[in-house]
């Protein structure tokens, strides 16, 4: 038996006699508050959404179906011990019972079967399905989309231009904007820091703002254990941010190199293909499959796996062979997402217990902050990478010459005994810097110096670490280029204004609104530069990489390389004064720089996806601790920043904090859809609730509501 219960948030908090219980039971509560996002989830972790959105669909299915990502879910959950298997299992039951009482009628799914003039019927989720969720959402969260970029540029404009674009990179430059876009914050302070005397750890981690919210908060309580902490909807348990009541974990990315790439050389046989690998050729594996594509035509997928990996790419002939690209992802390479540690993290009371339930993490690589009320504070870095020296790891290998590495060993927690701070940078520790490029080391730079300088000794104090707003790092590199005398009187004289400007990029800041306008006509120039022209060649690694293989996208992150480079020196001048010309009439920056969520019906014809609504102003930036970023010279609308705010007190778990962008609900008709918004743009996090008598039953844990999600457009 389980109960479930709500805060004022609409946030559920689960009980359950034990452990299979309350698996069933986050499972059903999860398809009934979420039943629409979990279905596109499972949907894409097995290579069909196209079936349920139509052609907008078709470049992540071919993607998924390459990679094979539903057969590495089916591989990692046979591969499971007896207790997660059952865990995951009664997981899968529960979704069931929930999207056939009432999360396959959330308005979403009549939406489309109104667009598409039919009625599609959605099938049971079976066993492995939580676990393809859980490695879809990792499986573009690694460098594969980046070195895949690189070979671009090596390819068009040559191999000393990778440099350039790494941003951030090996050379160990300091105070550039770097190329890596995902990342987090996180920070802790040992005991002797705080006014309980016992640790606290906070956090936010960063990614695309998906609607509904890519992390839903949630309470899991059995006879074994009670943990609140955020969740990825339609993975059982409590992942990357967690409160046991003993003990509490939060994790960042570590950047690390943690796949291969190989350019595959193959020819065609009689049933498939022959790959070139160190021993000569050998078959590859093919396995080829029909997408089922609403109101189009199917299209065929040719998934081709060799020795090292799943070919990803097109195929292209070059010198009269195949030529394509394939990844060792971790997850398939072992049959192994990293489910083994679902189950050891809710159970853990310590922060050694944390870090061991870690042990057994795949991917992505993370580094982990834990901590407990003895007082202990651990550091450590978890995941599988493989064993590449630095400068192995900086492009694709020769599939025809290298063979893939083992994954490194281990490295031991380190103990924290005043404060530590993790925002993806350069590691200073040796042992643990897996990467090659890295973003700037702005964001952990400023967050050590706000706990320095302010001295926080509660969680309540921490409003000022997530709302920091300085940025502004490229100006001094824009303001030493700009050609004054060749501006007009009025452009000049709001130069003179800039030059006094504190760098914060606030929502209301006029000065900010032009340096972020400034720093976008310089993108979409330099972008159109004819030395970049080869850029825009087409690439052949499928449109699912388009977001990361285009000059535009690109050239934001690499500006101040480009601005000295000597193919553009030249012209930076003119460059940067016109720029500015355009920019000095630019307005507030929050009048342009204005939240844009992201919804998996904004690409069907004939529908209005929801969150058209709710384009706030957004203060912050991509390089500021208040991520909110854009693309410089594509949009000023903010697309990914901080997707949740968490902060665990040890001492006491109800002084703990936690906030989402939207809400806990999925359903758009529903209260609790966006409510928690306004406190999440104004950095006001809500306190956790965990005291029973002060949360309310919900029998039917928040089901559809009439109103939908939008109707087909006309």
């Amino acid at each position: 038996m389980a109960e479930v219960f709500r805060d004022e948030l609409g946030v559920p908090h689960i009980r359950a006699s034990d452990v299979g219980d309350l698996a069933e039971a986050q499972g059903e509560v999860t398809a009934r508050d979420r039943g629409w996002q979990i279905e596109v989830a499972r949907l894409r972790a097995s290579g069909r959404i196209s079936e349920l959105i139509g052609q907008a669909g078709v470049a992540w299915d071919v993607f998924a179906r390459r990679a094979r990502l539903d057969d590495t879910a089916r591989r990692a959950f046979a591969a499971l011990d007896a207790d997660t298997a059952e865990f995951v299992r009664r997981y899968a039951a529960g979704v069931r019972r929930g999207m056939a009482t009432s999360g396959g009628s959330a308005a979403e799914f009549a939406t489309l079967d109104t667009a598409f003039h039919e009625a599609r019927p959605l099938e049971p989720w079976e066993d492995h399905d939580p676990l393809g969720v859980l490695h879809a959402a990792h499986a573009l969260f690694s460098p594969l989309p980046l070195l895949l970029w690189r070979e671009h540029v090596a390819a068009t404009l040559g191999d000393d231009w990778v440099d350039v674009f790494a941003g951030f990179g090996d050379d160990g430059d300091s105070g550039e904007d770097g190329t890596p876009t995902s990342g987090s914050n996180a920070w802790a302070l040992h005991g002797s820091r705080t006014d309980s005397g016992m640790p606290l750890l906070a956090g936010d981690p960063h990614r695309t703002f998906e609607l509904p919210g890519v992390y839903q908060q949630v309470r899991l309580a059995c006879d074994e254990f009670d943990v609140v902490g955020l969740t990825f909807p339609g993975v059982p348990g409590v992942q990357h941010f967690g409160h046991t009541g003993e003990a509490a974990w939060g994790v960042t990315n570590a950047m690390a190199h943690s796949v291969d790439v190989f350019r595959e050389r193959l020819r065609p046989t009689e049933d498939g293909y022959d790959s070139l690998g160190p021993r000569g050729w050998r078959p590859a594996d093919v396995r080829r499959s029909l997408v089922r594509v609403r109101g189009a035509e199917a299209v065929e997928v040719e998934a081709i796996e060799t020795e090292r990996g799943t070919v990803v790419s097109e195929l292209s002939r070059r010198d009269g062979e195949l030529v394509g690209w394939s990844v060792r992802l971790p997850a398939r390479a072992g049959a192994d997402v990293g489910a083994r540690a679902l189950l050891p993290l809710l159970r853990a009371r310590t922060a050694v217990e944390v870090i061991g339930a870690f042990s057994s993490w795949v991917d992505p690589v993370n580094r982990v902050l834990a901590a407990d009320r003895t007082g202990v504070v651990l550091s450590a870095t978890v995941g599988a990478t493989p064993d590449r020296p630095p400068g192995r790891r900086r492009r694709a290998f020769d599939g025809a010459t290298v063979d893939p590495a083992p994954n490194r060993p281990a490295v031991p927690a380190v103990e924290v005994t005043d404060s530590v701070v993790d925002a993806n940078e350069r590691p200073s520790d040796p042992r643990i810097d897996l990467g090659w490029a890295y973003p700037p080391p702005h964001r952990a730079s400023r967050i050590r110096h706000l706990l320095a300088e302010r001295r926080p000794r509660a969680v309540a104090e921490f409003a000022a670490v997530w709302g920091d707003t300085a940025g502004g790092s490229l100006m001094a590199g824009l303001l030493a280029a700009v050609r004054p005398d060749d501006l007009s009187p009025a452009a000049a004289a709001a130069l003179d204004e800039l030059r006094a400007w504190d760098g914060r990029m606030d929502a209301s800041s006029a000065d900010a609104g032009r340096y972020g306008a400034w720093r976008s006509g310089v993108a979409r120039r330099v972008a159109a530069h004819p030395a970049l022209a080869p850029l825009r060649a087409p690439h052949p690694f499928g449109r699912v990489f388009d977001a990361w293989v285009g000059a535009d996208v690109q050239v934001p992150a690499a500006l101040p390389r480009l601005l000295r480079h000597p193919a553009l020196a030249p012209e930076m001048p003119s460059i940067v004064t016109e720029a500015w010309e355009e920019a000095s009439v630019a307005p507030a920056w929050g009048e342009m720089h204005r939240l844009l969520p992201t919804h998996a019906l904004a690409g069907v014809p004939g529908v209005m996806a929801p969150g058209a609504g709710l384009d706030i102003p957004m203060s912050g930036d991509g390089e500021t601790v208040r991520c909110t970023g854009s693309t410089s010279g594509v949009t000023e609308r903010s697309w990914r920043g901080s997707v949740a705010r968490w902060a665990w007190d040890l001492a006491d778990r109800e002084q703990s904090l936690w906030s989402v962008p939207f809400g806990a609900s999925g359903h758009p008709g529903s209260p609790h859809f966006a409510d928690q918004l306004d406190d999440w743009a104004g950095v006001r996090p809500a306190r956790v609730v965990t005291e029973w008598a002060r949360l309310r039953p919900d029998s039917d844990a928040g089901a559809p509501t009439a109103a939908g999600a939008g109707g087909a457009a006309g």
